[in-house]
């Protein structure tokens, strides 16, 4: 086992994807948004945006940092005036983290001005930004959602929605889309309907947002999800959908299920909390644990490990204390200092591990460094045997998707077998929920093979479209070229 000092925490986590809200017809569109995005924070604390809409002009203003630190000051919801606004929290999975990129982006077209904020990653929009630029295109940012601005500028349709839908059609990948022009809020779903877009309510106002948290933190009505492949155009006429692909059956990510949606949110008519919950009982009856105590690793591992407990009948108890107010600006000024990392924002509760013996209940392993030393942390603190069980199968692929994960040689299933993953962690044993345990979790039979009801290439390397920028080409080797093209 590699000593702890060399063990390397970056990339050790499911990063965060993006969070996108938009509203229509409101006077304090702005800080609603502000608001949403609030609640959409677990989708990106790297940077945030907003731009609205007051009927004469756009407004915009655009941060590095949490939504709290910039958008919860009245001089800067002032400046965002307007009946309707689009707004992005990001974590960046294409371009670099810098002002330029941050979204919503913003662009005025011959049409008028129009603002993107995207959820998801274009797998072609590296492919696309070579043609726009091989054709004169100036690109300002390197993120891929600006080449959808470039191609609704350049499309030789009329209207603006038919120049969106147009653009659509190009475009290969996942993406949740709210944008903004001078008469409408147009939401827009992948084919597939990888990356969650909804739909809600408040006071005859319409609201677009990933997440139905962000509706209830301001007591907007629920109405329905956007459907994969639909367009839906707000207006002061009301609303209408558009249908501009083949309909075919929905593969949203399981990931959503299994770690990225915040716990109180509704997605695809399940409670996320009662699905991650669901998966822990999944998990203890394909893989029980003679233990003494369920531990979660927190916060993502506590729904599973509050079922796992459930249905094994053995005492839930938080032996893992999370400290929450970590930030990622923390200063590590020396090896030593690094060498701490995991306990700046885990520690044990001593009290209860000690002399026990523990099973883990975490969501996932991506490169394992984490695993090694809470385990160790575990065993420091007087633990007898600590076991692992995680409430996800083995991630053996990477994603192109809109998750950051490492390229497919750091991640710990995909060159390990389970006995060797054991030995690196230091665990006295360690299971992973199968891939049809997460579908019945679901409320599924089994994952349906000839039809798979999510998009789970994590695990099976299944990738449901076209991977046009990453033939031949590692994601990090993808990613270095779209910075450098930059």
């Amino acid at each position: 086992m590699m000593p702890t000092e060399e063990l390397d925490l970056d990339g050790d986590t499911l990063r965060e994807e993006c969070g996108v809200f938009g509203i229509y017809g409101h006077p304090d569109a702005a800080a609603l948004t502000a608001l949403g995005l609030h609640a959409l924070q677990h989708r990106g604390q790297e940077a945030a945006g907003i731009v609205s809409f007051d009927g004469t002009r756009f407004h915009a203003e655009r941060r590095m940092g949490l939504v709290g630190d910039h958008f919860s000051s009245q001089k800067v919801i002032d400046r965002l005036k307007g009946y309707a606004a689009v707004g992005h929290v990001r974590y960046s999975t294409t371009g670099a983290p810098i002002l330029r990129n941050v979204q919503p982006l913003f662009a005025e077209l011959a049409a008028g001005g129009l603002a993107v904020a995207h959820n998801g990653n274009l797998t072609n929009g590296l492919s696309l930004r070579r043609q726009l630029i091989a054709q004169g295109a100036i690109c300002q940012s390197t993120s891929d959602t600006e080449v959808i601005l470039h191609l609704v500028a350049r499309s030789q349709r009329s209207k603006i929605i038919e120049r969106y839908i147009d653009t659509l059609r190009s475009l290969e990948g996942a993406y949740a889309l709210v944008s903004l022009t001078n008469k409408k809020l147009i939401g827009a779903r992948d084919p597939l309907g990888i990356r969650p877009l909804m739909l809600g309510e408040l006071n005859g106002s319409y609201i677009l947002c990933s997440e139905t948290c962000a509706l209830d933190i301001i007591g907007a009505r629920f109405i329905r999800e956007i459907e994969n492949g639909e367009v839906v155009v707000i207006s002061e006429d009301g609303i209408e959908s558009h249908w501009p692909f083949p309909r075919q059956p929905a593969r949203p990510c399981i990931f959503e299920y299994i770690y990225f949606s915040r716990p109180d949110s509704v997605l695809g008519g399940r409670s996320v909390y009662d699905v991650r919950k669901k998966m822990g009982m999944q998990l203890a009856m394909e893989a029980p644990a003679d233990v003494d105590v369920v531990v979660p690793i927190p916060d993502s591992g506590v729904p599973a490990a509050l079922g796992y407990a459930h249905q094994l009948n053995i005492p839930f108890e938080l032996g893992i204390i999370r400290n929450h107010y970590v930030g990622r600006t923390f200063i590590e000024p020396t090896q030593t200092i690094r060498s701490l990392g995991v306990k700046l924002k885990h520690n044990a509760n001593r009290a209860i591990v000690e002399g026990k013996r523990i099973v883990l209940i975490d969501d996932s392993i991506v490169r394992g460094t984490t695993s090694v030393k809470i385990v160790r942390m575990m065993y420091e603190a007087g633990a007898k045997e600590v076991h692992m069980r995680i409430a996800s199968p083995p991630i053996k692929h990477p994603d192109f998707y809109g998750i950051d994960t490492p390229e497919q040689k750091a991640l710990l299933a995909a060159n390990h077998s389970l006995e060797e993953m054991r030995e690196y962690i230091g665990v006295t044993s360690l299971a992973f929920i199968s891939v049809d345990g997460i579908y019945r979790s679901c409320g599924f039979e089994g994952r349906n093979n000839a039809h798979p009801q999510f998009t789970d290439h994590c695990f099976t390397g299944e990738y449901p479209t076209h991977l046009t920028d990453h033939v031949g080409e590692s994601a990090k080797q993808q990613l270095s070229l779209l910075a450098e093209a930059g």
